[in-house]
C-alpha cells in the first residue's frame, strides 16, 4: 500500500490545491496511492498512523521539516520514504537527486519504487534530522525571521534579511566544548553546524552533498571572529576559498558530544527550531532510512578524503 501525506500549506508552483496536485501527478505517473492531506504540526503523527494502516511506501509531500517529520517515524519501519518536493527549498529532494518538477518526481518514485536505497539520518539527542541542525546564529536568526512573519506579516526573504541584520547587531557567541570521544574541544564560536554526511560549504551556506550513505557527521565552526572577521569569512566562501580562512574548522566523524554551560540551546533541526538541554549528543545512523530516489554515483562508504 503506497499513502502520500501531503502538507497543505507548504509551498509549491502550481496553485493552492497542494493535495490535488499531488494527487493529479501520482496518478499520471500511474502510482496508486492514497492521498491524504496534513497540516504540518501532524505529519509525523499522520505517518505513524500511514504505517499503522499497513503503509509499505509513505510518500512525503512538502518542504524538508515535512520529509524530516515524515522520515523520523518511517526510519527502521521497514518502509520506504518517497518524496515529492513541494516546499521552498527541498534540499533533502535535491541531494537524493530528484527532479524538481512534481510531475517528474512522481515518475521517479514510480520507477524506483521496487529498488529503495538505503541512506543515512544523523540524530541529537534522540531527535533525527535528514539534513543539518545547528546553533548559535542560524537558529535565532530562523526565530526573529518567524516572529517577523508572524506579527507584522512580512514576506518570508524580507522577514530574512530583517532578522539576519537584527542577530548581527547583538552577534550571541557560544562557549561549547565538542567531545569527540579521542579529544576534548573547547571553543567559543558565533555557530555550530553539524550536517548528516559531508557538505560543500560557504560558511552559513551549505551548497548540498554528493553523498547521504557515508556514515559520518561534517561539523563546521569557527573560532570566536568578529563581525568583519565573519564578513571576510563570507567572502570567502562567495568566492569559494573558504579553505584560506585559518579561524575555520572542519571536521568528520561518526559521533560527537557537544556541551556548553547554558541550561537549554535553540537548535535549528532541519529548518525547524526547537530547544534542547546540554549536552548534545550527536550520532550517525549509518542506512536507518529507505528512499526511493536514483542511484547517486559517486565513492561507497566511508571512502574519499577527510573533511
Amino acid at each position: 500500500m503506497v499513502i502520500a501525506l501531503i502538507n497543505s500549506a507548504a509551498g509549491v508552483s502550481g496553485g493552492p490545491d497542494r493535495v490535488g496536485a499531488a494527487r493529479e501527478a501520482l496518478a499520471a505517473a500511474r502510482v496508486d496511492a492514497d492521498v491524504r492531506g496534513v497540516r504540518g504540526a501532524d505529519m509525523e503523527a499522520a505517518a505513524r498512523r500511514a504505517l499503522a494502516d499497513g503503509a509499505g511506501v509513505v510518500i512525503a509531500g512538502g518542504g524538508d521539516g515535512t520529509v524530516s517529520a515524515v522520515a523520523a517515524a518511517v526510519a527502521g519501519s521497514g518502509a520506504a520514504l518517497g518524496v515529492l518536493p513541494m516546499g521552498t527549498l527541498n534540499h533533502f529532494a535535491r541531494d537524493l537527486r530528484l527532479p524538481k518538477s512534481l510531475e517528474l518526481a512522481a515518475r521517479a518514485i514510480a520507477q524506483g519504487m521496487t529498488s529503495p536505497r538505503a541512506v543515512d539520518l544523523g540524530e541529537v539527542n534522540g531527535r533525527t534530522f535528514i539534513n543539518n541542525a545547528s546553533i548559535g546564529l542560524y537558529p535565532h536568526i530562523v526565530s526573529k525571521r518567524e516572529r517577523q512573519q508572524e506579527r507584522l506579516g512580512r514576506n518570508k526573504w524580507v522577514a530574512m534579511l530583517v532578522a539576519i541584520a537584527s542577530v548581527f547587531r547583538r552577534y550571541p557567541v557560544l562557549k561549547v566544548v565538542l567531545d569527540t570521544g579521542d579529544v576534548a574541544l573547547a571553543r567559543t564560536t558565533p555557530f555550530l553546524f553539524v550536517g548528516n554526511n559531508r557538505y560543500e560549504m560557504s560558511l552559513l551556506a551549505e551548497n548540498g552533498r554528493a553523498s547521504l550513505d557515508r556514515g559520518e557527521l561534517s561539523l563546521y565552526f569557527t573560532r570566536r571572529t568578529g563581525r568583519l572577521g565573519l564578513l571576510r569569512m563570507a567572502l570567502r566562501g562567495l568566492l569559494g576559498r573558504l579553505d584560506q580562512a585559518q579561524d575555520f574548522e572542519a571536521l568528520a566523524l561518526a559521533a560527537v558530544t557537544v556541551d556548553t554551560p547554558k541550561k537549554t540551546l535553540r537548535i535549528a533541526l532541519d529548518g525547524e527550531v526547537t530547544r534542547m538541554a546540554p549536552p548534545l549528543h550527536f550520532r550517525t545512523l549509518p542506512g536507518a532510512l529507505r528512499v526511493i530516489a536514483p542511484p547517486t554515483p559517486g565513492p561507497e562508504r566511508g571512502e574519499g578524503p577527510d573533511v
